[in-house]
C-alpha cells in the first residue's frame, strides 16, 4: 500500500468537530447518572455542585489541552501529546491504556446503556439487553468503517436530534415542575457519601471532549479549529448538564430519581408530556445515547490507528491499515469493537464506565501539566491558541483531576487497581516492541 493510499482523509470542518465535542460528551451519562450522583452526594444541593464541579474540571481541561491540541495538531489526541512532550514510554502507556481499557470499556457501557433503554422503552425481556447493545454497536462499527464522512453524517444528525428532548425536558421541567430543588435528602442509607464518587460519576457524562483530537489529522485546519470545537462545545454542554438536573429535580423528588436510577429521565418526560410523549421523549434519549456510542466509534479507534503507525501495538502492520476504497482505519476500528462486545459479556456499564475515567485521568493530568513544559520549551513560538488566565486554568485542571484520581484508590481501590494493573502490563509489551524495532 502506498503513501497516497495510507493516508487519512481531511474531511472534517468545523460544524462536524464541535457536533463530535457535544455530540461525544452528551450521551448516557446525563440521563444514567443524575441518581447515582444525588446517591453518592447525600442530596440534591450537593448533587448539583458535583455537577458544576464536574463542568469547572472538564471546562479547565478542555481549555488547557486547546493549547496542547494547537501546537501537536496530529491524530491520536492525548497519546500523540503525551508521546511528543513525556516521550514514547508515556505515550505509549496513555495510548495503551485508551486501547485496551479506556476506549473499549466506553463503548460497552454505552452500548449497554443503549440496550437497557431500549428493552425497557419496548417492553421486552430483560435479557435482550446485552444483544440488542451488541447488535447496535455492530452497526455502528460497520457505518464508521465504510467512511469518516458517513460516521460524520450520523454525528451531525444526532447531536441535532438529541438537543431536542434535552431541550423540551428543561423548559417543561423548569416550567411545569414544583418540587423544591435544594435541601432534597438521597433517601439511602446504604451508599457512604463521597463527593471524590459524585463528581467521578458525572465526569463520565462529561468525558469525551478530548476526543475530537484523536481525529485532528483528518481536519481541513486543525491548528484553528480544533480549540475552537473544544471550546464552544464544552461551554455549551456545562450549561445543558446544570440545567437538566435543575429541571429534572423540579420534576422528580430526589430520592425518586434515585430509586428510578437510568429511568428517571424517562418517567419525568412521561408526568411533562403524559404516555405517549414521555414515550417520544425517550425515543430522542435514545438518539442522544445512539449518537454518543457513534462520536466514540468513529474516534476511539484513531488512537490504535495513531500507535499501530508508529509500531507500537502488536500486529502493527494490520491496525495500521487505512481501508483504500473507504480512507478510514477498518482494522482498528474491528479490533475496539471486538474488545468492547467482550466488556459488554463479562461486566456492567457502570463499573465499566467507573474504571475508565479512573485510568484516563491518569493521562490526563499529565497532560495538563503538558502545557507548563510546552511554554517552557518553546518560550518564543507564536500561538494560534493561549489558555486564557493562564498560569490559573491549568492549576485548576490538575488540582481537580487529582482530587477524583485520589478519591477513586480510596473509594473503590480493587476497581482503580485494575486499571493501574493494565497500565503496568504495557510496560513489558513497550519494552519487547522497542527490542524488536
Amino acid at each position: 500500500m502506498n503513501m497516497t493510499e495510507n493516508q487519512l482523509r481531511r474531511e472534517i470542518g468545523f460544524t462536524v468537530a464541535v457536533s463530535l465535542v457535544i455530540g461525544t460528551v452528551i450521551g448516557s451519562g446525563v440521563f444514567m447518572k443524575p441518581g447515582i450522583v444525588i446517591a453518592s452526594a447525600g442530596g440534591s444541593t450537593m448533587a448539583l455542585w458535583a455537577w458544576i464541579l464536574g463542568g469547572i474540571i472538564t471546562l479547565a481541561g478542555g481549555l488547557t489541552v486547546a493549547e496542547i491540541s494547537s501546537q501537536i495538531p496530529k491524530t491520536g489526541g492525548l497519546y500523540v501529546y503525551l508521546e511528543e512532550v513525556y516521550g514514547k514510554m508515556w505515550g505509549f502507556l496513555s495510548g495503551w491504556v485508551q486501547a485496551i481499557v479506556y476506549g473499549p470499556a466506553i463503548i460497552a457501557a454505552l452500548g449497554l446503556y443503549f440496550g437497557m433503554l431500549f428493552v425497557h422503552l419496548f417492553g421486552m425481556n430483560e435479557q435482550w439487553q446485552m444483544w440488542v447493545g451488541v447488535i447496535t454497536v455492530l452497526f455502528l462499527g460497520t457505518v464508521n468503517s465504510i467512511g469518516t464522512k458517513y460516521g460524520g453524517l450520523v454525528q451531525t444528525i444526532s447531536t441535532v436530534g438529541k438537543l431536542i428532548p434535552i431541550a423540551l425536558i428543561i423548559i417543561f421541567g423548569l416550567w411545569k415542575g414544583n418540587n423544591d430543588v435544594l435541601g432534597m435528602a438521597s433517601g439511602v442509607t446504604n451508599v457512604e457519601i463521597s463527593m471524590g464518587a459524585a463528581i467521578l460519576a458525572t465526569l463520565f457524562a462529561y468525558d469525551g471532549w478530548m476526543l475530537v483530537g484523536f481525529v485532528a489529522g483528518e481536519m481541513k485546519n486543525p491548528e484553528k479549529l480544533l480549540p475552537r470545537a473544544i471550546i464552544v462545545g464544552l461551554s455549551v454542554v456545562t450549561a445543558i448538564y446544570l440545567l437538566v438536573n435543575v429541571a429534572m429535580l423540579h420534576v422528580l423528588p430526589a430520592d425518586k430519581i434515585v430509586a428510578l436510577g437510568p429511568n428517571a429521565a424517562g418517567t419525568a418526560a412521561s408526568i411533562l408530556f403524559g404516555d405517549i410523549g414521555g414515550k417520544l421523549i425517550s425515543v430522542g434519549i435514545l438518539v442522544s445515547i445512539f449518537g454518543c456510542l457513534n462520536g466514540k466509534i468513529l474516534t476511539f479507534p484513531r488512537v490504535v490507528y495513531a500507535m499501530a503507525e508508529r509500531g507500537q501495538l502488536p500486529a502493527s502492520q494490520l491496525l495500521s491499515r487505512v481501508h483504500p476504497n473507504f480512507g478510514t482505519p477498518f482494522y482498528a476500528t474491528a479490533s475496539q469493537i471486538i474488545l468492547a462486545i467482550i466488556m459488554m459479556v463479562i461486566s456492567n456499564p457502570d463499573r465499566l464506565s467507573d474504571i475508565a475515567i479512573f485510568a484516563v485521568y491518569l493521562f490526563y493530568i499529565q497532560a495538563f501539566f503538558a502545557v507548563f513544559i510546552l511554554r517552557k520549551r518553546n518560550p518564543g513560538i507564536k500561538r494560534v491558541y493561549s489558555v486564557p488566565l493562564y498560569p490559573i486554568i491549568p492549576i485548576v485542571a490538575i488540582i481537580g483531576s487529582g482530587f477524583v484520581v485520589i478519591s477513586t484508590i480510596m473509594d473503590k481501590p480493587f476497581d482503580s487497581l485494575i486499571a493501574i494493573g493494565i497500565a503496568v502490563i504495557g510496560l513489558p509489551v513497550f519494552w519487547l516492541l522497542e527490542r524488536r524495532i
